[in-house]
């Protein structure tokens, strides 16, 4: 409890951050559907959102190496906020998709502050602890924002003010706080052949998750519109599905540490895709089976990331963690761009259902990719393998950040994972 006092105002800050990210998200496809703007230039959100992401991965430890983390974050949080008041004044597909991009490099620079900050005040006896209690603090802040639209119209400006205030209260703790900052981040060298020479299931499966989680992060609520489900149960659907997917990965986390993983990924693949197949078909004809689908499917699709993550570090060099985390976020991010423009551009062509079909031929591919491996490879025992790492992964890319940038070298890492063992 000491430690988690310590880092109070980091944790406030972050679930602020979240609050806000959660309502912001949710409210652009809705009121860009409200506008007329086309499918496509919705997903082209998700595009700009992971184009954002990627690039504030890369560029933000320059700027924390310049003016520290504190400084940093409250600048993020500043420029997230007024991007958000922006899409306001800005009521265009092409302005948004820019400032969407902007938003996912605030959050991108944000999260890894956040997360490198609690590395290093965790120790190898609290760092599950804090980190669970970080995840469930950002996993109830994002389902509050995004439950926040249900209270009132969002077609008026009144969300985007509120969203822009809790931005700028998200600066506030850790710029008052007397903590002690962290020292500069490390950023990882990336080396994305050795990734996939080590596990090629986790660069493939990451990259289809990527098109998967894109697409219904981006679209899901242009999907809930389109086949007449009101703003409040968009909201509804969406928080469930985030919510299912951070409990289905406690038994999913238990089954993948005692049996294969790629047996594990295999059968969440077939369900997700039986389950986006069956809302293809069935969605819409009732907004309570619909949503019900959909939180099943959330469940499945948000539960995969971790399952690679923890796969490819199975196979990885000791001193290689941090290298195998960033390769796969960026092949992560790289999908997530894809999936909404393939989807959007298929909904618009054909019906909304469309997304769905999308994301049941990324899984199916996904399944049969894991099932060749298998016959490929011999499974590792329960010795031979790393321990799973929860991961609450939001409709846009909130994954292992602080693996792709920490304050310890891979040799310190290395070190601590064999203390640990």
């Amino acid at each position: 409890m000491s430690t988690v006092i310590s880092i109070a105002a980091l944790l406030i800050g972050s679930a602020l951050l979240l609050l806000a990210g959660g309502l912001h998200g949710l409210l652009l496809p809705v009121r860009g559907l409200a506008e007329g703007f086309s499918d496509t230039s919705l997903g082209l959100l998700g595009a700009g959102w992971a184009m954002g992401y990627m690039a504030g991965c890369l560029l933000v430890p320059v700027i924390v190496k310049r003016v520290g983390h504190v400084r940093t974050f409250g600048a993020l949080c500043s420029l997230a906020g007024i991007t958000l008041l922006l899409n306001l004044l800005l009521m265009n597909p092409l302005a948004w998709v820019i400032l969407r991009s902007l938003s996912g490099f605030c959050f991108a620079g944000a999260a890894m502050i956040v997360e490198s900050w609690l590395n290093e005040r965790a120790t190898n006896e609290t760092r599950g602890r804090i980190f669970g209690i970080y995840t469930m603090i950002n996993l109830g802040a994002t389902t509050a924002g995004q439950m926040l639209l249900t209270l009132g119209d969002p077609n008026g400006f009144t969300f985007f003010v509120i969203g822009s205030i809790i931005y700028s209260l998200a600066l506030l703790p850790t710029a008052l706080s007397t903590a002690t900052s962290p020292t500069p981040l490390t950023q990882a060298r990336l080396d994305p052949k050795k990734l996939w020479r080590n596990s090629p299931i986790a660069v493939v499966a990451v990259f289809l998750v990527g098109i998967s989680n894109g697409a219904f992060g981006t679209l899901g609520a242009v999907y809930g519109r389109r086949i007449g489900l009101e703003v409040s149960d968009i909201a509804i659907m969406m928080s469930l599905a985030l919510l299912a997917g951070a409990l289905i990965q406690i038994p999913v986390g238990f089954i993948s540490d005692r049996t294969d993983r790629r047996l594990v990924l295999v059968g969440l693949a077939l369900t997700a895709m039986a389950l986006g197949t069956s809302i293809s078909i069935f969605g819409g004809t009732n907004p309570v089976l619909t949503i019900a689908m959909i939180g099943g499917f959330g469940g499945t699709i948000y539960s995969m990331y971790p399952v690679i993550v923890a796969h490819a570090s199975d196979h990885a060099d000791p001193g290689d963690f941090l290298k195998t985390s960033g390769g796969l976020l960026l092949i992560f991010g790289t999908g997530t761009m894809i999936g909404p423009l393939a989807a959007a551009g298929l909904m618009t062509a054909t019906s909304p259902s469309a997304l769905f079909q999308v994301t049941a031929a990324a899984h199916l591919t996904m399944m049969l990719f894991a099932i060749w491996r298998i016959t490929q490879r011999a499974a590792l025992t329960k010795e031979e393998k790393t321990d799973f790492v929860p991961v609450v992964s939001t409709t846009r890319i909130n994954t292992l950040e602080a693996a792709v940038l920490d304050p310890r070298t891979d040799q310190e890492e290395a070190i601590e994972m064999q203390e640990a063992s």
